[in-house]
């Protein structure tokens, strides 16, 4: 159990080995074993085999002696190892191909998702406008809504015109009134200023009448005086007679 546990861990220890190296030594190895055909770092690679196949009978076939039949079966083996090299180069064409048909297939797709993200970015865009306008929308419907409501609460047109004529006849009654009391007012200023033009002729009349009486009673009083003098005068006159 332990043997077998040190056998994985020593598998487990070379993959982890094989992983171990970077981008660029794992293409140089996989080149490497695409050129030379190795699939597997045992056994002998199949082109240096094809290479002794071919040695082998090209080294035959340069000696001078009757061996016709080891070149024969030297040529026999060579086609033979040729033909199992070669199956591998066609899968390998097929595998190319397959790859290369699989990668416009992939760039045709990329194309594809390409133009359908720009397609799906157009359509966001439409949808934002589309959104934004559903917005506006929204709000102007609201607003017309809120709008109904408060014409819903005032009175019915027939109400508001009944209202709208009682208010004007009652402007019409105030303009009335108002112009009879523009009149009533104008009349009375003149009446007061005819009022103040009497008070002031009255006025006048009595101070000239006053005037007048004090002038009599002046002239009374000097006329009663002369009078008195007189007599006086005239007693003296008898008393010296």
């Amino acid at each position: 159990m332990l043997g077998k546990a040190r056998k994985v861990s020593g598998r487990g220890e070379a993959v982890a080995a094989n992983y171990a190296f970077g981008p660029a030594e794992d293409d140089i190895i996989i080149k490497h074993r695409l050129l030379t055909r190795t699939t597997t770092t045992r056994g002998e690679p199949p082109l240096k085999k094809l290479q002794k196949k071919f040695t082998s009978f090209v080294s035959e076939v340069d000696k001078q002696e009757d061996n016709y039949n080891d070149c024969e079966k030297l040529a026999r083996a060579f086609l033979q190892e040729l033909a199992t090299f070669e199956i591998p180069l066609l899968k390998s064409k097929a595998i190319v191909e397959a790859n290369i048909r699989e990668k416009e297939n992939f760039n045709e797709l990329k194309d594809e998702i390409n133009r359908q993200i720009l397609q799906a970015q157009a359509d966001i865009e439409d949808l934002k406008k589309q959104l934004e306008e559903s917005k506006i929308e929204r709000q102007h419907k609201e607003e017309c809504e809120a709008i109904r409501k408060l014409i819903a609460l005032q009175p019915p047109r027939s109400e508001t015109q009944k209202l709208i004529t009682e208010l004007e006849k009652e402007i019409m009654a105030l303009d009335a009134e108002n112009t009879a009391g523009s009149r009533l007012l104008e009349l009375r200023k003149k009446q007061f200023a005819l009022l103040l033009h009497v008070v002031d002729e009255l006025q006048n009349t009595i101070e000239e009448e006053q005037k007048n009486l004090i002038e009599e009673m002046r002239m009374a009083t000097e006329e009663l005086k002369n009078g008195m003098e007189d007599a006086s005068g005239g007693s003296e006159a008898m008393a010296v007679d």
